[in-house]
């Protein structure tokens, strides 16, 4: 049975006041650097570059231009999130790949290792690859990929797509190759280099090569450490979700979310409460049922 249970509804106003801080909501708040960008990110463990349709969670975006629609013109001073994240690419000041649902993902240098200890690597980038290829759970176009760079060093896509024979592949298939060796902590993107028609194209490297140490810290951190660090986090930036919200977000399964769920409702940090306005069960932090 669980320990924490939250008899009375969801607080909206407590919750509103806690993602209008979390999200970087707040008037005369706004980001007006990259070390306040930098700081942002920290505080939090991991956010979006840009915020994703269909899941709430803080986004850099938001933080510097406010809760509106990315702009579509170049010239938006939002846009100067796009410059902050290019020019911190080679800087290892945090990782940045696309990772949750293959967006975009800010993740501090101290939560990288959960992440990575729930990916599948497990110390060796010479052998887990090809342990993931022979079970089939890496494509053969990401295997391209990634023996590319493995042999050959970090590059741009324009010669990654060339050099891994994969230049008369479609467009979706190199893309995904890119997005599924990122999701799984196998590369990322360390830079941008002045190449093909829009002399803009990010350079990968292996992700053991840019961050040697990760493998290590990773390797100390249980998954069930690594879930309920990141559901923690996650809702100290949230306050409220339901169980749908996630397993969306974490790609995890209802029995494995439900399980680190239920770790934080013992430990009194999350309690099961309903929704004044929507149906179903939530999870709240225990600070917001009132």
């Amino acid at each position: 049975m669980w320990t924490k249970i939250c008899l009375m509804k969801l607080n909206l106003k407590k919750l509103e006041t806690l993602r209008a801080s979390t999200f970087g909501l707040t008037p005369g708040k706004r980001l007006l650097s990259p070390a306040q960008a930098l700081t942002f990110v920290n505080r939090r463990g991991f956010i979006y570059f840009w915020p994703i349709k269909g899941i709430d969670l803080p986004s850099l975006w938001v933080a510097v231009a406010g809760d509106r629609p990315v702009a579509d013109a170049h010239d938006d001073p939002g846009h100067i999130t796009w410059g902050w994240k290019d020019g911190a690419l080679d800087k290892k000041i945090w990782y940045y790949g696309k990772i949750l649902r293959g967006k975009g993902t800010m993740i501090s240098l101290d939560v990288a290792p959960y992440f990575y200890a729930l990916s599948e690597n497990y110390g060796s980038p010479e052998e887990d690859y090809l342990i993931a290829y022979h079970e089939g759970r890496l494509p053969q176009s990401a295997k391209q990929v990634y023996e590319t760079l493995l042999e050959d060093g970090a590059m741009h896509t324009l010669d990654l797509r060339k050099k891994s024979k994969l230049s008369n592949a479609k467009d979706s298939e190199f893309n995904k190759a890119l997005e599924y060796l990122q999701k799984d902590f196998k590369i990322l993107p360390v830079g941008v280099a002045q190449a093909g028609a829009w002399k803009y194209s990010h350079i990968y490297e292996i992700t053991t090569r840019h961050f040697p140490e990760l493998s290590e810290q990773a390797r100390k951190i249980t998954e069930s450490q690594a879930r309920g660090k990141l559901l923690e986090l996650y809702f100290n930036m949230v306050g409220a979700a339901q169980l749908r919200d996630v397993t969306k977000l974490f790609g995890w399964s209802n029995e494995i979310a439900n399980r680190a769920i239920n770790k934080l409702v013992e430990q009194n940090l999350l309690a099961r409460t309903i929704h004044p306005k929507q149906a179903g069960e939530w999870l709240a932090l225990a600070t917001l049922c009132s």
